[in-house]
């Protein structure tokens, strides 16, 4: 008895490798993977102006990084008692105004170099709807809680989108032409939008992102909405606010990822990555008994042995925590 629909994800020509360097971007659906690819070692540099929903602002986000832009004081205002950037999320906020241009520029130096050798891009876009500036008419990437009278909100069109991304894709693989792109749209339901205007929401951005993988051989779509709202569809899979994916909904998507976007290879060191994470996790009761001393002494060897055939993995907390008796 089948209890889902059946699905066929297509594996992609060209997957994601070890050695490959990987910049996530977008929605919060991005912290789920990226989370998960930290977990097991990948290289990968998520979010580097925090978490972004619609796709002006991801573009806008992309062009800064290959422009080598760096923020000014000017590009800053106080509110709530911080100083905020209209482009950046609040994780980049600061009580003192250097040091939010520190946070901002650190970042936009670190995804400059990303970007430029990056081997893949994922970019995951959460809603079509785009707040601007009523004062200057200048679009926004995050509100900082600012008042809504502030604020004008559109429905971005679906030429719109293609328009702008497509501009920087152009830009980014004049840049980096090696670099390979995937575009997924976040499954998480903008409830706030209303029913109707969030389904009108995705609807445009999945038209735009296809669209942009005909107008690009290297660009490519991971069907991670229709995974959570066609394929599992049920609100088991949500959380409390039954908005949010919950663990298991998030963990079943990662599967279909590794399984359709990660190499043969890069799957057989993510199983073994895993046990070694996971046994650094454990929390013995009786640390000090003579058969935790054998289990830490059991994953250092397997962890020596994983990093000493894939030089490219960072195991050194695990190597640390196993040595320790």
């Amino acid at each position: 008895m089948e209890l889902i629909l059946s699905h066929d994800i297509p594996v992609l020509p060209h997957r994601i490798s070890y050695t490959d360097s990987v910049m996530l971007i977008g929605s919060c659906f991005t912290e789920h993977i990226s989370d998960r690819l930290l977990k097991y070692k990948l290289h990968i540099l998520p979010n580097p102006h925090g978490i972004l929903f619609n796709p002006l602002s991801v573009a806008q986000s992309l062009n800064s990084y290959l422009d080598n832009k760096q923020y000014t004081g000017d590009d800053l205002f106080y509110l709530n008692e911080l100083w905020n950037s209209w482009d950046h999320h609040t994780r980049f906020s600061h009580i003192s105004k250097q040091s939010a241009l520190e946070l901002i520029n650190s970042s936009q130096e670190n995804a400059s170099v990303f970007i430029n050798k990056a081997g893949w891009l994922i970019i995951t876009l959460g809603s079509a709807f785009q707040y601007y500036l009523i004062n200057g008419n200048r679009p926004v990437g995050n509100n900082h809680r600012a008042q809504a009278q502030w604020f004008e909100k559109r429905l971005l069109g679906i030429d719109e989108i293609v328009n702008a991304l497509d501009k920087t894709l152009q830009k980014l693989f004049s840049h980096n032409r090696g670099i390979k792109v995937m575009f997924t749209i976040s499954p998480v339901r903008h409830i706030r939008d209303g029913v109707v205007d969030n389904n009108r929401s995705k609807a445009r951005l999945i038209e735009a992102v296809h669209a942009l993988c005909s107008n690009f051989n290297q660009v490519y779509y991971f069907p991670a909405y229709e995974l959570v709202i066609d394929i599992l569809r049920d609100y088991r899979f949500y959380d409390i606010d039954f908005v949010h994916p919950n663990y298991l909904a998030t963990q079943y998507v990662w599967e279909q990822f590794v399984a359709t976007c990660m190499e043969p290879g890069a799957q057989k060191i993510i199983e073994q990555v895993h046990d070694i994470v996971n046994a650094r996790a454990h929390r013995p009761r009786f640390p000090d008994t003579e058969a935790h001393k054998m289990f830490k002494a059991d994953f250092f060897k397997r962890s020596q042995a994983l990093k000493e055939k894939f030089p490219f993995l960072d195991l050194e907390e695990e190597l640390r925590y196993f040595a320790e008796q």
